[in-house]
């Protein structure tokens, strides 16, 4: 079994599969899976060089055999997969050789953006995914190797997929950029936090950037990952010559470089784009003398969303509590009714005034509580890039909740008694996260220290049966109030400290609990907020918009030198008195312009409609919805703002577009748009999500876009520029083997439409490729491509 030696012995994976096939004559639009079937021989032949290079591993031809792919191809999936699997199993037989020998169902992305930002439904990537697996496991695959995955949403639909239809071991990689981001904006301790949380048997990272550019972003995952290591490097990055696309690190070069990250600990070594069985050879050549560096436990606590992750440790956590309905009747109410906006809009306030994580409960006896939390869930994570905290003590709402999670959560909670920890440690042991341990039994609370930590000790054993470490349990050492619990305080607060100096587990509390009862409870709260930090407390889940609980917090921080020069403590308090908000909502007052800003659709468009009665349409698209659009896309580029959040902006912009276009097309006006775009993916391709992105923002910023799909012909790009006019298209790749067709179509348009002007992206370009195939511009992301156009078209 390969888990026997994963992490325990240096393994090498094979390398490019794309780079083989197009040598072998692989035309631009040609699907490689299909080949699988019709030059079997040929696969077979490409696996057993690679066995006999050294590869312990070898990926099977199915990156792309998904059935939104083919849906309507001349072949099943079944039979593609199968046929696949078969080819690399005869190869496996064939090969020279006594290395050990293992088959990898290969699973890339589907192309598509994930709902809310894109049209591809959690649920449907995961049927995807699961229909490939199934196929897989079936047709005799010893492993699953999901990689190249951009967005953490679509890693967990298919590694879900890969836990519920088999019992193979699962390896997941990721492709960063060299700012250590996903595309959808995921940051190295979030990516690690998802994928151990759920469990996978190795992950890393493949594909995008060569050895030099990989290793700063596998030393940082080496310090949060506690799993096997894997990378499968490109042959550096690509370059282009006479229409053909290469790659210039050689096999010794490239083995040289990769043998560092074995001090990293990484112990799967492999290549991808540009690499050949050349390239392995070298590599387990060089790597003959090296031992493997098993990697070390890192008992690091991560929770995290798809924009970033949080880590629980000696800086202490904020968890905003306030949207939880209790006592809180406005949102009572819309929890009932279904007004996410008001929800939206607490969660923004308690993310502007500094939580780190957000609570959220939808406990009410009158609602169907799975159904909204998992509404709630998915509407917050379109707007925060901050993790949440699923509150609840209805198990199917808490499963249904965390299965749609995009990340690792907080979960509150689990107690000490039986029945709680059979229900709650399964789901955690599924999908992963950090879950609040009540110190709490069958005999009710103890109103001693020693009776909380014998509990939480006994959570903690409990968890462990299920494979969860003590560093994914965080224990509330309840504060009791002591209005009519006299010792209350005390007692929670050597609780405290015990459990920090005594058991080593992170502490969490519900601060506020402690002043029930009591006049001007936020004098209480407050203070014992501060002695609770002193005593160890890790997690605070209080009201971040009270200004008693920030001046504990950003003090404490400071004098225990958790600040850095205090920066944070200043930052607060210069120029600026926050009055007190605590039982107040958030601010009613929203403009046209932060509605935008934070992604508020439903209140952009009813603001655009009001300001319609006294503003002139084109008043409020000058004055407020393009200069938001512009903060955002700013944010954007300097990295505060995700694409996730930017995408969310620009939906907001469009229902705003939406109403102004309405207003003018009554009044006989006219709408003036500034200038037509072709956006295409070329011929071959059949991933437009980079298309797709672009597409949004450049109708916000009033472009009018045709849309020409994604497998476009040269011809049908050229042609639809003559007949319209256009002045500008926008081309994108995503795979190594349809590339050439980008240049091919740039060469076209030279010909028959010379004044037209090109810009291109994705993911396989740099601006050195861009330069060398004649494009007049590289986008790096969507908002250069709107700078860009805006340069062309305005």
């Amino acid at each position: 079994m390969l888990t026997e030696y994963l992490g325990k012995e240096l393994l090498y994976l094979d390398g490019a599969m794309g780079t083989l096939l197009q040598e072998a004559g692989l035309q631009a639009g040609e699907y490689p899976e299909i080949w699988n079937i019709t030059k079997a021989d040929l696969l077979v032949d490409i696996h057993k060089r690679y066995f006999e290079a050294g590869s312990h591993i070898v990926l099977t031809n199915t990156f792309g055999a998904n059935p939104i792919k083919f849906e309507s191809s001349q072949y099943s999936l079944e039979e593609i997969v199968t046929t696949a699997v078969q080819n690399a199993k005869l190869a496996k037989e064939q090969a020279q050789g006594e290395q050990k020998r293992y088959v990898a169902l290969d699973i890339g992305p589907t192309g598509q953006l994930m709902k809310p930002f894109g049209t591809l439904s959690f649920e449907s990537a995961y049927n995807a995914f699961a229909q490939v697996v199934r196929a897989g496991v079936k047709a005799g695959a010893d492993l699953i190797y999901i990689e190249t995955m951009s967005d953490t949403y679509e890693m967990k639909a298919a590694v879900l997929a890969a836990k519920e239809h088999s019992e193979l071991p699962v390896v997941a990689t990721f492709m960063f950029d060299e700012t250590k981001k996903l595309l959808t904006g995921a940051d190295i301790v979030s990516a690690v936090a998802l994928l151990e949380g759920l469990r996978v048997d190795a992950l890393g990272m493949n594909c995008g950037l060569g050895p030099k550019q990989m290793y700063p972003i596998m030393k940082e995952m080496a310090t949060y990952t506690s799993l096997p290591l894997v990378v499968k490097a490109n042959a550096g990055l690509p370059k282009q010559k006479d229409g053909e696309t290469y790659y210039e690190v050689e096999p010794e070069t490239f083995a040289n470089e990769m043998q560092e990250m074995i001090a990293l600990g990484v112990s799967c070594l492999g290549g991808c784009c540009g690499t050949t069985p050349a390239h392995i050879q070298a590599l387990a050549a060089s790597c003959r003398t090296k031992k493997c560096k098993p990697n070390t436990e890192k008992n690091r606590t991560l929770v995290g969303a798809y924009g970033a992750g949080v880590e629980i440790g000696e800086v202490p956590v904020i968890v905003g509590e306030r949207m939880n309905p209790t006592g809180r009747k406005v949102l009572k109410q819309a929890l009932q009714e279904q007004r996410y906006d008001v929800i939206l809009k607490e969660g923004i306030a308690q993310e502007e005034q500094g939580a780190h994580i957000l609570d959220i409960n939808a406990g009410l006896p009158d609602i169907d509580e799975e159904q909204v939390l998992t509404q709630v869930v998915q509407e917050l994570q379109g707007i925060t890039s901050l993790p949440l905290q699923i509150d609840t003590s209805d198990i199917k709402a808490m499963e249904s909740a965390m299965r749609i999670y995009n990340g690792k959560p907080m979960v509150n909670s689990v107690n000490g008694k039986q029945e709680s920890m059979n229900e709650v440690f399964p789901l955690v042991q599924k999908y992963g996260g950090v879950v609040i341990a009540l110190a709490l039994d069958e005999t009710g609370i103890p109103n001693t220290a020693e009776g909380r930590i014998r509990i939480a000790k006994n959570i903690i054993a409990e968890a462990k049966k299920y494979g969860i470490a003590k560093k994914d349990i965080v224990v509330d050492a309840l504060a009791m109030t002591i209005s009519s619990e006299p010792n209350g305080a005390k007692v929670t607060l050597e609780t405290l400290t015990r459990l920090r100096k005594e058991v080593g587990v992170h502490t969490v509390l519900g601060v506020s609990n402690i002043s029930f009862g009591l006049p001007s409870r936020a004098v209480v709260n407050s203070h014992f907020y501060s002695l609770a930090l002193y005593a160890g407390l890790s997690v605070g889940i209080i009201n971040p918009l009270a200004q008693g609980m920030k001046d504990a917090y950003y003090s404490y921080c400071a004098l225990q030198n958790y600040d850095d020069n205090c920066m944070n403590y200043i930052e607060a308090y210069k120029d600026k008195t926050i009055e007190q908000k605590e039982n107040k909502m958030p601010s009613e007052e929203m403009t046209l312009y932060t509605a935008i800003e934070k992604g508020l659709r439903e209140d952009a468009l009813f603001l655009s409609q009001q300001a319609l009665q006294e503003i002139e349409p084109l008043a409020i698209i000058e004055s407020m919805l393009i200069p938001a659009l512009d903060t955002v896309g700013k944010g954007f580029e300097e990295g505060t703002v995700f694409l996730p959040q930017l995408l969310m902006s620009a939906e907001a912009a469009k229902a705003a577009f939406g109403a102004i276009k309405a207003h003018m097309g009554e009044n006989g006006e006219e709408q003036r748009q500034a200038g037509k775009v072709i956006l295409a993916t070329v011929k071959g391709d059949i991933h437009d999500i980079g298309k797709n992105i672009v597409k949004v923002l450049l109708e916000n910023y009033g472009f009018e876009v045709l849309d020409l799909g994604k497998d476009v012909e040269p011809q049908k790009i050229v042609d639809t520029a003559i007949q319209e006019g256009i002045v500008l298209i926008g081309l994108s790749a995503l795979m190594t083997t349809t590339v050439t067709n980008m240049e091919i179509t740039i060469r076209l348009i030279r010909e028959q439409k010379p004044e037209c002007k090109v810009m291109v992206g994705g993911a396989v370009l740099n601006q050195e490729y861009a330069d060398m195939i004649g494009a007049d511009f590289y986008g790096k992301d969507a908002m250069q491509s709107v700078e860009y156009a805006k340069k062309i078209l305005r």
